[in-house]
């Protein structure tokens, strides 16, 4: 029989604690899988951790670890540490003490691991799931936006929920990922956690979640910190707003050897743009290839580096024929004039070069690479 270990996080969960526990055991009850809980208790002055150890008294599957106040992050990587060290599980959970994870969900969670999931989420956002009704205009904006951020940092839109704190883990993928996350004590630590999985080539599921406010207690989420935290971690850890960023680079690249060639070397224009476009290519290789890309970068020797690099040209043609063509389709459809935008006017071509290289040669170049340049391994 394989052990499923929840680890659940508690500061001044006193109301819900044993409520908890009651649901997550009968839960499980038919449960083909031996379930045991693992307390992680962040000194509460509440008394949750003595109403914890009276509760192992009658349950000899429920496990407290008493820790300092030092962030969800944290106590869920000394609750994994711990239960690695002393539980041997097949699987771990992550889970709220506050009951506004439903339990009865726990037997989903196991069945889509039975099918061959490595991680299971929980998720608000999948049909089925659903936040609180009662939530303020303000609090459904930030959940959902915040959560479209990510996917939008990420190029991911087949995970439906990346916030979600209700998971099931595959040990395996744990032990790969935790002493990457031993910086992150706060609630980003559920991005950190999830992106690295996915990086592992982890197989991700998810059930729907409804989630409801909690009735007793108090929430412990900054939102400002957590927003802040979350974009972070986006923008530096983004291969897709690296790839951005590279993008960029690239234009100013192109354009100075163009400008030299032309300005300074006296070179006709249409050879020098060639020219300066090639170079901004390959400079675009290199970077995305140690930088965005460095997770399955190019390896193999130098046959291996131009059989990519030349792969990468024919993307980044397809990328110009794209732009042509658009540009062309815009200029007969929607004319060539001049906008007035503000106190500046710009040529409509502007716009449309700029509107079809954001919403489709972007995402477009980044597909391909990502399937085809650096396709994973």
């Amino acid at each position: 029989m394989k052990t499923a270990v929840i680890v659940i996080p508690t500061y001044n969960e006193a109301d819900n604690i044993v409520r908890l526990m009651d649901a997550v055991f009968t839960s499980v009850a038919d449960s083909r899988w031996n379930v045991e809980l693992l307390i992680v208790d962040s000194s509460s002055p509440d008394g949750t951790g003595i109403k914890v150890a009276e509760y192992m008294k009658k349950n000899n599957k429920v496990h407290l670890l008493k820790t300092d106040k030092e962030g969800l992050g944290k106590a869920y990587i000394r609750g994994f540490t711990h239960a690695l060290e002393k539980l041997n599980p097949y699987l771990l959970f992550e889970m709220d003490a506050d009951l506004q994870h439903n339990p009865r969900l726990l037997p989903d969670f196991l069945q889509k691991v039975e099918k061959g999931a490595d991680f299971v989420i929980g998720s608000r956002y999948m049909k089925g799931g659903s936040i609180p009704p009662t939530w303020g205009l303000h609090r459904k904006f930030l959940s959902v936006l915040g959560n479209l951020v990510i996917r939008l940092g990420f190029m991911n839109f087949r995970i439906a929920d990346w916030t979600s704190g209700y998971r099931a883990i595959k040990v395996w993928l744990v032990k790969k990922t935790l002493h990457h996350l031993e910086s992150y004590s706060g609630y980003v630590f559920q991005v950190a956690l999830l992106n690295n999985a996915l990086m592992n080539k982890a197989a991700v599921a998810e059930v729907p979640l409804v989630f409801v406010d909690r009735t007793s207690g108090e929430s412990k989420i900054n939102a400002v910190q957590y927003m802040t935290q979350t974009l972070l971690y986006v923008f530096t850890h983004s291969s897709f707003i690296k790839f951005v960023i590279v993008g960029l680079l690239g234009f100013v690249v192109d354009f100075g050897f163009a400008y030299a060639f032309i300005s300074f070397f006296h070179m006709p224009k249409i050879p020098s743009n060639i020219a300066s476009a090639e170079i901004a290519i390959v400079f675009n290789f290199l970077i995305n290839n140690f930088w965005s890309f460095r997770h399955k970068k190019v390896e193999g020797g130098m046959i291996a580096y131009l059989k990519k690099l030349a792969t990468f040209n024919l993307v980044s043609l397809g990328s110009v024929a794209i732009q042509t063509a658009g540009l062309a389709l815009a200029l007969w459809l929607l004319g060539d004039k001049m906008i007035l935008m503000g106190p500046v006017t710009l040529s409509s071509w502007i716009l449309y070069k700029v509107c079809i290289i954001a919403f489709i040669i972007i995402p477009y170049s980044y597909v391909l690479y990502n399937k085809v340049v650096w396709k994973s391994k």
